[in-house]
C-alpha cells in the first residue's frame, strides 16, 4: 500500500477530506469548489495557486488508486468528486481529522494538531490525540503517519503523513510555526461558502440560459 502521492495530489486529496468534514452541505465538490479550497489562502501550507487542468489530472490519478471517485447528482450538469479515504481505510473521525490537517499543512506537532483540527473532530486532551496518532503509526500492514525525530530547539516532535512516502527531514530543518485563528477558520469556511454559491449561481445561468435569450 505505497500510494506516492505527489504535492498536488495530497493537497486535493486533502481539501477533499477536509470539505466533507467541515461543510458536508457543500460536498461532494465541483471542480471549480476544488480548485478554490486548494487554493485557500488560510489553513493551507504552502499557499498554492492551482488551475483547473491541474486539480482535474491528480484526480484522475487519486481515482486509479482508489482514493478519489467521480459522481452525477441527479439534476446536476456538473460532474462531483469526493475522496475514498473512509472505504480504504475505514478511519475513526478522530483519525480522518488528524491525516487531512497533515495533508493540508505538512509535518506538526501534536499541540499544533489539536489547535488544527479543532473545526474537524475537537480531541478532549492531548493524550487522546497522541493515542489516535499512535494508532495510524501501528497500522497494518503499512503505517499511515510517523514520528519525525525532533528538531532541535523543539519541545515536541512533529510527525507527518506516509501517504507521499517517506519524508524528506534533516536535523536543521527549520519548525512549522503557528498562524492560525478562529479568524482564519471562519474566513477558511467563507470562502468554501462563497465558491459553492458560484457554482451554483454558474449552473443556474446555465439552466435559464436558453429560457431567457
Amino acid at each position: 500500500m505505497t500510494f506516492d502521492l505527489d504535492p498536488i495530489e495530497a493537497r486535493v486529496l486533502g481539501c477533499l477530506a477536509e470539505k466533507d468534514m467541515a461543510t458536508p452541505e457543500y460536498y461532494p465538490l465541483s471542480l471549480n469548489a476544488l480548485a478554490n479550497a486548494c487554493n485557500q489562502k488560510s489553513n493551507r501550507e504552502p499557499v498554492v495557486s492551482y488551475d483547473d487542468a491541474t486539480v482535474r489530472e491528480a484526480l484522475n490519478s487519486l481515482r486509479e488508486r482508489g482514493l478519489s471517485t467521480f459522481i452525477s447528482e441527479a439534476g446536476s450538469r456538473v460532474e462531483k468528486y469526493r475522496h475514498r479515504l473512509s472505504e480504504r481505510f475505514n478511519f475513526t473521525r478522530g483519525e480522518m481529522a488528524l491525516l487531512t490537517v497533515l495533508l493540508l499543512r505538512g509535518p506538526q506537532t501534536p499541540g499544533e494538531l489539536r489547535q488544527r483540527t479543532e473545526r474537524l473532530h475537537p480531541f478532549a486532551d492531548l493524550e487522546t490525540l497522541e493515542h489516535a496518532l499512535a494508532k495510524l503509526a501501528a497500522r497494518e500492514p503499512e503505517p499511515i503517519v510517523v514520528q519525525l525525530p525532533r528538531v532541535p530547539g523543539m519541545k515536541e516532535s512533529r510527525w507527518a503523513h506516509l501517504l507521499s512516502g517517506e519524508p524528506e527531514f534533516t536535523n536543521m530543518e527549520a519548525p512549522v510555526m503557528v498562524h492560525s485563528s478562529g479568524l482564519q477558520d471562519r474566513v477558511a469556511q467563507l470562502e468554501t461558502e462563497v465558491a459553492a454559491l458560484r457554482e451554483e449561481l454558474r449552473q443556474l445561468k446555465a439552466t435559464l440560459g436558453p429560457l431567457l435569450s
